[in-house]
């Protein structure tokens, strides 16, 4: 396991010059002298990296689904996560961003980094851009690349960080445009998601296993976490936990109807380990407890 916890640390590994801002850096892919004995190893990198690598002529494997776009792919990826580096045709073209968590630490993008949940998103997730919004984002990192060379004074990180928030927005709002025009492939994401998760409370699992979470159910459907409940919250309004709570609301109805058990009972049915729980979750979402309900 390699740990690359710093921006200068990253110039080291890719056979690059001293960074000339500690914090935040773009890498020319095409430019990348990147030792053979790390090749196919695994490594942890404590920064958020942004890239663009052309569809065209790098050999970067996002193949879960079709692709809308094939002009450029991007990725997005937030410290901690683990990666494995594979071979780099001499042909690769694009680039990568790269920025410590220091560098935002400050500003209004810390806190609200969280929301572009895209830096979850598994390398087949990718979103893949059309030729305007490739010449949109690659606008935008001119800009931020001449920051960067620019000799630094009291406006410099500001200006930067301003920038990285424009084309993250950007970013989102691709995103978006992705969903939409994957509807058709969506849907069917939607039904075999609703099929499974039915199947699910129908099955002695809920009370083998108790309630499925998000985690679960992202991995039984192959995608991230945050990629689910994106593709879910887009087309029908509710995320993973909200379908969830939907299901498990509408199971306990039946159980309360259909059956005499108590409602701790129920609730031991339900994958509930305190009954007080479930009758927390079952009023906030009916306005009723459970009691009522039955009554």
């Amino acid at each position: 396991m390699i740990n690359i916890d710093t921006i200068t640390r990253l110039h080291e590994l890719l056979g690059y010059d001293k960074p000339i801002h500690p914090l935040i850096t773009l890498i020319d892919i095409n430019n990348i002298q990147f030792s053979s004995k790390y090749e196919n190893r695994q490594m942890v990198v404590g920064f958020y990296t942004i890239s663009l690598k052309d569809g065209h002529n790098c050999k970067f494997k996002y193949g879960r689904q079709y692709y809308d776009f094939s002009e450029g792919s991007m990725m997005f990826t937030a410290p901690g996560q683990v990666g494995t580096v594979e071979h780099t045709p001499s042909d690769a073209k694009g680039w990568m961003l790269c920025f410590h968590p220091d560098l935002i630490r400050k500003s209004q993008l810390n806190s609200k980094i969280k929301e572009y949940t895209f830096f979850s998103y598994d390398s087949s997730e990718a979103l893949h851009l059309s030729e305007q919004e490739e010449e949109t984002i690659n606008n935008i990192v001119n800009t931020i690349k001449e920051e960067i060379n620019e000799n630094s004074d009291i406006y410099s990180d500001e200006l930067i960080v301003s920038n990285l928030e424009v084309l993250l927005n950007y970013a989102r709002r691709f995103y978006g445009r992705q969903f939409i025009t994957r509807n058709s492939a969506n849907k069917d994401v939607i039904s075999r998601f609703e099929t499974f998760l039915t199947d699910y409370f129908q099955s002695k699992d809920l009370v083998d296993n108790g309630l499925p979470t998000v985690k679960y159910l992202a991995g039984k459907m192959g995608y991230s976490t945050n990629y689910l409940s994106d593709v879910l919250k887009k087309e029908t309004g509710k995320n993973t936990q909200e379908h969830i709570h939907f299901q498990l609301i509408e199971k306990a109805k039946s159980l309360l109807l259909s059956t005499e058990e108590s409602v701790a009972q129920v609730a031991y049915t339900l994958g509930f380990e305190y009954p007080g729980h479930f009758s927390k979750l079952f009023k906030k979402k009916t306005g009723m407890s459970p009691s009522e309900y039955r009554r």
